[in-house]
């Protein structure tokens, strides 16, 4: 975690604590990091006029203004039940899963009642076999699909056999409990997807992607039917 992402990530520990204080050395472990960075980064906050400040005396620590913290979301049993499920398939292989685990903690922060109680009950009967893609390459997948640029990737076919592809993202997959990279692959000069566990390894470049459209580069294959997940709805772009 570099230092923006992790002062990032401070602030939304002590919104998530609020307005109880928390000690730098229960930060310190949380990120992995010394106490002294821990401090540095608490100061730079103060500095940017963020504002956490510190408690002194017994059970001190350090706190943020408990009007900055966000409000209860008012999620009924169901949808919170339903999160945790959505949450729970996004393993540690598939892609943005770090961010999910980031939004996990803040819909926790925000949820009370009965929802907050149907989600922690289902959570402690959620189990999962990890997958295999290893996170240097779910994390260049990320960067490329996200920011739009080209990717330089070693894959293995079903045989096994390892070829070198250089790919334009369109956009990402999931099926049968797999992800796949929809892109362009300039290699075969044909649209193409990479199941992320076979992708051996990849590298993210500054080369920005031409736009391909998902659907158009899906035509004629296995998926050409697929389409948006119901849930992402609300977040779609209007028409």
């Amino acid at each position: 975690m570099n230092r923006t992402d992790r002062l990032y990530a401070l602030v939304e520990e002590l919104r998530a604590a609020a307005p109880r204080p928390v000690t730098v050395g229960v930060l310190a472990a949380r990120f992995e990091v010394g106490r002294r960075t821990v401090q540095r980064d608490l100061q730079a906050l103060m500095a940017a006029g963020v504002p956490v400040r510190a408690v002194t005396g017994r059970g001190g620590g350090w706190s943020i203004d408990p009007a900055t913290t966000l409000p209860p979301i008012g999620f009924t049993a169901d949808e919170a039940a339903a999160l945790v499920a959505a949450l729970a398939a996004a393993d540690a292989s598939a892609p943005y899963a770090g961010a999910a685990r980031s939004a996990a903690r803040k819909i926790a922060a925000t949820m009370t009642g009965p929802a907050a109680e149907a989600a922690r009950g289902l959570a402690a009967r959620v189990v999962a076999l990890p997958g295999r893609a290893p996170e240097p390459v779910r994390t260049a997948v990320e960067r490329a699909v996200s920011g739009g640029t080209v990717l330089e990737l070693s894959y293995a076919d079903a045989g096994g056999r390892v070829s070198d592809r250089v790919v334009e993202p369109a956009g990402l997959l999931t099926a049968g409990g797999q992800w796949y990279l929809i892109a362009w692959c300039r290699t075969r000069r044909a649209g193409r997807g990479f199941r992320l566990d076979r992708i051996t390894a990849a590298v993210p470049t500054a080369e920005p992607a031409p736009h391909h459209d998902l659907a158009d580069l899906l035509t004629g294959s296995a998926a050409a039917g697929a389409t948006r997940p119901a849930a992402l709805d609300p977040l779609a772009p209007p028409h």
